[in-house]
């Protein structure tokens, strides 16, 4: 991806309770992205939400579970979400509680490439 070029960005909106092949929804698909050379994936954790079961969460709220909302961000070439959206879907898809998945149009201002440690 080169510097004032158009992508996509890639949101999905998950829990953090969330579970898929025994490891977090969250870190399988920052695994996965990486795995399948998307050009960088984040993973935001929120302080306070609600989805569609209308059930607040916030980190202010005792639990035994510690549930909040997640989001994982990429950013990357059109065709490459598109494929990763392919493998992702069927996965999310299988999940007992809901999630949201969006995808839009962005321009790359800058992307500068940092050293490897």
């Amino acid at each position: 991806m080169e510097s004032m070029s158009k992508a996509k960005i890639l949101r999905i909106y998950v829990s953090s309770t969330d579970v898929v092949k025994h490891t977090s929804v969250y870190e399988t698909i920052a695994f996965e992205a990486k795995k399948y050379g998307l050009a960088g994936a984040t993973v935001f954790k929120g302080i306070m939400g609600y989805g569609t079961s209308s059930n607040l969460h916030s980190d202010k709220f005792w639990e035994i579970n510690y549930k909040v909302p997640v989001v994982v961000e990429i950013i990357d070439e059109e065709e490459k979400i598109n494929h990763f959206l392919d493998i992702i879907l069927p996965w999310l898809k299988l999940l007992p509680k809901g999630c949201l998945v969006t995808c839009q149009d962005t321009l790359v201002v800058l992307m500068k490439n940092g050293e490897k440690k």
